[in-house]
């Protein structure tokens, strides 16, 4: 079976004091994850090494960085490295997620540029996609999701590309409440899969596929029981422990 992963990535939020609260009451409510179940948590950067030492330790659970700098170092003010991150041990990072791409300007090339320096250093890049409002209502979302994969991603063998996760996530459904219903996200999702088994054949029976847009602890299960969702990307709904916990007790 392909990984399950519950990914929380908490954006520009909480504390010091805050962060470490919420670790520990996710980490104390009862979860048990399977061999092939997965957590991981994208918190910000200050928090990463506080975050590495919480979860010391505990079997499949994973601290992600939630973004990263396209350079391996250099005078670049105020960015990451991904060489920074490895030697905190991290082992995600998010790249190209739809608030990067809109309020940054992160263009597909750049995104290509971001994956290679994560593999490059051995950590697995959570490579989101998606599409606006707009080009749903158009229709046209499979090609629009089809050409993020293929200008960041499709340059990569199949050996690397089964090192990355892909996050489908439509904007439209990003803090506004909406959600996919779970036939949308099979749908698109099922789509992504055949376009990357076009290009790398039995590669797309191994990459997980999370969906990412207002997932909660009331709609997970549904959404997960999908054949091609492999669990879920999480937004707001990661910032509350019991929320979050009944989302990882959601994995198939």
């Amino acid at each position: 079976m392909r990984k399950q992963i519950a990914a929380a990535n908490w954006k520009m939020n909480l504390t010091l004091q805050q962060a470490e609260k919420l670790l520990d009451d996710i980490i104390a409510k009862p979860h048990e994850l399977k061999q092939h179940q997965q957590v991981v948590f994208a918190v910000p950067f200050p928090y990463l090494q506080m975050a590495q030492q919480k979860i010391a330790g505990k079997q499949n659970v994973f601290i992600a960085a939630q973004n990263c700098y396209s350079k391996k170092s250099g005078a670049y003010t105020g960015e990451v490295s991904v060489e920074m991150l490895r030697s905190l041990g991290i082992s995600y990072v998010i790249i190209g997620h739809s608030e990067r791409r809109e309020y940054f300007h992160e263009s597909n090339e750049l995104l290509a540029d971001k994956v290679n320096i994560c593999l490059e250093n051995n950590i697995t890049p959570i490579f989101c996609c998606g599409e606006p409002l707009n080009i749903r209502e158009a229709g046209t979302q499979n090609e629009y999701v089809e050409k993020q994969l293929d200008e960041s991603l499709f340059h990569l063998t199949g050996e690397q590309l089964q090192k990355i996760v892909i996050a489908y996530e439509p904007i439209w459904a990003i803090g506004t409440g909406k959600t996919a219903t779970s036939a949308q996200a099979q749908e698109i999702q099922a789509h992504l899969r055949s376009v990357i088994k076009d290009e790398y054949n039995h590669v797309s029976d191994i990459i997980p596929i999370l969906y990412g847009g207002s997932v909660k602890g009331s709609n997970a299960k549904e959404l997960f029981s999908q054949p091609d969702v492999d669990g879920g990307l999480v937004g707001g709904a990661s910032l509350n422990a019991d929320e979050f916990v009944t989302i990882i007790n959601s994995l198939k």
